[in-house]
């Protein structure tokens, strides 16, 4: 390493250390390497600029976040959660089993887990507390568990950035979290009705059978937005970024004209919205563009495979150390930055020890997940309480059953790399 790059190490984590924005610490500590390298510092710029415009891939992420934002408005999240209540809610802790439901059935339509918690955790939230059955730490907890889903289950915007920086395909990996995303719900739906019966929470809603094809044709309209999406990447119609175009197209028609639930100045409010979550993702991909050039001007990638060759570590191995290498960084950082600083480093080294880049993909976005409810950071521990007001420490305590089986979850992908790479097979994929 040189005295160059130890110096954009420590400027980046000092930045990061007294919160400073993690867009803004990496793009000053690359002025800080280019600088003491006597490089142009306009190569920053360059970079960045560069990285942004060049790449396709990228239009997908604004485009899933503006589908997200108009799904969240109007009646469109509310026909989807009295679906789910018919379908769930009949049962022991309904009301949480409702959330983690609704979170499947969203996080096919926005990719992001932050919007999900936002968005419709907020509401149920609200009706799980006002049962009485659901103490503020528990109903929090299961938002906050629940919302992992949501980059999992494709559309993913985390994805979307790991294809960017693995050249992956998109359309295989947002395959490949189709089991993984159902594997963790299950696997939540499960904690959540064993909490459920040892703690007697008995079941508030009860919607009669009758009523349910009624509720269901109701939101079948929201209900079809993922088949759309997929159908159009899958069946060859549409790419990936084209997809979400045609996403947020559809969701605009149904909150406009089907629903009728959007006004101009909701429309704008959305867009407005929307414009300043995508500068914000933007700035750190292209923060994060200028770090990648700089590893890659260090040679790193090569010298980090060097050095694992080494030890003659099997694919395995590997996997679980990188995993915990992770789970370690999402305590501390954000995914973004983990996916687009931390993964392409590594990625040489899964090529020279043949791990499959969509399994590797996948189970890193898993990992990533996890870390967003796991302190000290946890991004959604935060997103939650700055929505609610639930203290931090009341979550942190009631998710540990969920966070167990999170875990658990991810421990399995890594162990058994079909249930990542069955689907993707049975579309052609020959990894």
């Amino acid at each position: 390493m040189s005295a160059a790059f130890a110096a954009c190490l420590t400027a980046l984590f000092l930045l990061a250390a007294i919160g400073a924005p993690i867009a803004l610490s990496m793009i000053v500590s690359a002025i800080v390497y280019l600088a003491i390298k006597g490089q142009d510092l306009g190569l920053a710029a360059e970079q960045l600029i560069q990285g942004i415009y060049d790449s396709f891939i990228i239009l997908a992420v604004p485009l899933f976040i503006v589908a997200a934002n108009i799904m969240n408005q109007g009646t469109i999240s509310d026909r989807l959660l009295d679906f789910c209540k018919a379908a769930v809610g009949r049962f022991r802790g309904g009301m949480a089993q409702v959330d983690i439901l609704v979170s499947l059935i969203f996080s096919g339509m926005s990719g992001s887990a932050v919007a999900d918690a936002a968005g419709i955790g907020k509401v149920t939230i609200n009706m799980m507390i006002r049962t009485g059955h659901y103490t503020p730490g528990f109903a929090g907890a299961v938002v906050a568990a629940s919302a992992t889903v949501g980059p999992i289950i494709p559309p993913s915007i985390p994805l979307v950035m790991y294809a960017l920086v693995s050249d992956a395909s998109i359309g295989y990996l947002f395959l490949g979290g189709v089991i993984p995303g159902l594997l963790m719900t299950a696997a939540m739906m499960l904690i959540t009705a064993w909490l459920a019966r040892r703690r007697a929470i008995p079941a508030e809603v009860h919607v009669p059978l009758r009523d349910l094809p009624r509720v269901t044709f109701h939101a079948i309209p929201a209900l079809l937005m993922p088949v759309i999406l997929l159908a159009g990447i899958y069946g060859g119609a549409t790419t990936p970024t084209e997809a979400a175009a045609v996403a947020a197209g559809y969701a605009l028609v149904l909150a406009a004209f089907l629903y009728r639930a959007l006004t101009p100045r909701g429309l704008y409010d959305i867009l407005l919205d929307s414009a300043r979550s995508s500068g914000s993702v933007g700035l750190i991909i292209g923060a994060a563009l200028i770090f990648n050039y700089i590893v890659a001007s260090e040679n790193i990638p090569a010298a980090v495979a060097a050095t694992l060759g080494q030890y003659e570590m099997s694919p395995l191995v590997f996997l679980l150390v990188t995993n915990l290498l992770f789970l370690t960084l999402g305590c501390l950082l954000d995914t973004t930055t983990i996916i687009l600083v931390v993964i392409p480093v590594l990625i040489p080294t899964c090529r020279v020890l043949g791990i499959d880049l969509v399994h590797f993909g996948v189970v890193a976005v898993v990992n990533c997940m996890i870390g967003l409810i796991t302190p000290p950071y946890g991004m959604l521990l935060f997103v939650i309480n700055g929505a609610t007001g639930i203290p931090i420490r009341d979550i942190v305590a009631e998710s540990v059953p969920y966070l167990v089986s999170l875990l658990a979850c991810l421990f399995l992908l890594i162990l058994f790399p079909e249930l990542v790479l069955w689907l993707p097979r049975r579309f052609g994929y020959a990894g």
